[in-house]
Parts: structure tokens; C-alpha cells; sequence
């Protein structure tokens, strides 16, 4: 078989099959990309340690039941630790671990990217037409 040039330069055997995504990868951009948990973490980013309330007031779209749901998921994969304080009320908080604290460089760069290019998007899809299929 002869090598076929890619794209990027690089030439591929004919019918050899693309390389497998990265597992890690997959399983992180899961984790925080499903609904609500990536704007959870950033408001944790962005405000330190806050109580149910607070990040609730802080992504107001997102129910009581699904931040519960998220909270959970976060804090059983170490992103996120719940802190209890006894006494008279008891005071919950939940922060980030140094693992989730370690997603900001990632976090900050999908928010610039978004601001770049989702935000100028906005701007044209009004004028642009929708394409039916």
C-alpha cells in the first residue's frame, strides 16, 4: 500500500484506521461537559468556597435536584470536597480540591475562546439564514 499525504503533512498507510481518542481525554471532557458542571466549577474558580444556595443563586438556570446530582458526581471523582460544619445550623460548603483547582488554566482558555468566537457568532446569526434539511 502506498502512503496516502494527510492534512497535516503526514502520510497514512490506505486503510489504516485514525488513532483512538485519548480515554483520559474522553472521560474528562465528559465529566465537565456535561450540563451545568463546567459553569459549577468555574463560579468555584471564580468565588472560593460557597454554600448550595450560593452556587445555585450563581447559575440561576440550574434546579436544586441537578445541582445536587452534579455536586455528587464531582465530589465522588475528587474534583470538588464538601465541607460540614457542626452546630447549630449546620453549615455545608463545598470547594474545590487542588484537582479541580488545576482546571483553571482550561477553564480560562474555553472562556476566552467562547467570548472570541461563540460571542461574534451571536452577532451573525441573527442576519444569517436557518438551513432546514
Amino acid at each position: 500500500m502506498s502512503p496516502e499525504p494527510e492534512a497535516n503533512g503526514s502520510r497514512k498507510q490506505v486503510g489504516e484506521h485514525p488513532p483512538a481518542c485519548c480515554p483520559f481525554y474522553h472521560e474528562a471532557v465528559e465529566l465537565i461537559g456535561r450540563r451545568w458542571t463546567g459553569a459549577i466549577v468555574a463560579v468555584l474558580l471564580d468565588h472560593g468556597p460557597l454554600r448550595f444556595s450560593e452556587i445555585a443563586q450563581a447559575v440561576p438556570e440550574l434546579s436544586d435536584r441537578l445541582l445536587s446530582e452534579r455536586m455528587k458526581e464531582l465530589e465522588a471523582r475528587g474534583v470538588v470536597v464538601r465541607h460540614v460544619e457542626q452546630g447549630p445550623p449546620v453549615r455545608v460548603t463545598y470547594a474545590l480540591t487542588p484537582m479541580g483547582t488545576e482546571l483553571q488554566p482550561a477553564l480560562q482558555e474555553l472562556r476566552s475562546w467562547a467570548r472570541h468566537w461563540l460571542a461574534h457568532d451571536d452577532q451573525h446569526r441573527a442576519r444569517r439564514p436557518v438551513r432546514t434539511l
